[in-house]
């Protein structure tokens, strides 16, 4: 009889533990969603936002003209709904690109600039902050729309089976890979979620909410950047911008997310 009963408190009070477990998890993630909530209102990705859509109309660079006849997908001049369709192929440079390297393009084309200069550029300087701010604006201006990203062209495809391949392979000092934290359900890191990015809806919420603003360090975050990072977190060389890798993992996140909502510019801890 005492032994029952030792044995059923013993089941209790693991009980409880597991309970107070679960509850303090529940409560920590909870919390970071207020805190979210909190901080999003007055995101400072709104002035990144503001500055892009001034930098779209004004006149600069060696031939002193705006970007106004880019053309990001739909036409010049169109940035409604482009976003939710990048990356993909573009016949006049023959090849799948992202929001920020065909922003790079347009800056070339249109204004003069020099867009290996721009590549080269370290992120968060020089003519790097602008492509930045045309970034965040050009995604605000289709935010709540839902991903659709062409894959009717060879280039396309090719694209989401290189990135697929890519966000897979293991490397570098600690034999991680993209999928290390981001290829199942439910993983955290400290009291982080990590949004599964092979299926919806982590995908569309996680490809979506870039660009961010970083709270962390208060810089706006484009999502090449953030590809970028997450290669050096994972202990690999930095692709560099605008790279086949980096673009052909966004097609990859992209097409995941397929009908998901983009929350872009968002605001990240």
């Amino acid at each position: 009889m005492a032994g029952r009963r030792a044995a059923a408190v013993a089941a209790a009070a693991a009980g409880l533990v597991l309970a107070g477990g679960a509850f303090a998890q529940k409560t920590s993630v909870q919390a970071i969603e207020e805190y979210r909530a909190m901080l999003a209102d007055g995101n400072p990705a709104d002035l990144f936002e503001a500055k892009g859509e001034a930098l779209w109309t004004q006149k600069r660079g060696p031939k002193n003209a705006n970007l106004e006849r880019c053309d990001l997908g739909k036409g010049p001049g169109v940035v409604k709904g482009t976003f939710v369709e990048l990356p993909r192929y573009f016949a006049d440079t023959q090849k799948v690109q992202d929001l920020e390297s065909r922003l790079v393009t347009c800056m070339e084309t249109l204004q003069g600039f020099n867009g290996a200069d721009i590549a080269k550029t370290p992120f968060g300087t020089g003519e790097q902050n602008n492509v930045t701010a045309l970034a965040t604006w050009v995604a605000a201006e289709s935010r709540g729309m839902k991903f659709n990203l062409p894959q009717s062209h060879a280039q396309e495809k090719t694209a989401y089976e290189v990135g697929k391949k890519l966000f897979f392979m293991r490397g570098g000092s600690h034999d991680f890979a993209c999928a290390s934290c981001h290829g199942e359900d439910g993983k955290r890191i400290r009291l982080q979620d990590l949004p599964n990015l092979t299926k919806n809806p982590g995908a569309g919420s996680g490809f979506g909410a870039w660009p961010a603003y970083r709270v962390s360090n208060g810089q706006m975050w484009s999502m090449q950047l953030r590809l970028n990072d997450c290669y050096r977190q994972q202990r690999f060389p930095y692709p560099g911008f605008g790279s086949d890798a980096t673009i052909a993992l966004g097609v990859y996140l992209g097409v995941n997310g397929k009908g998901g909502a983009t929350t872009a510019p968002s605001i990240k801890r």
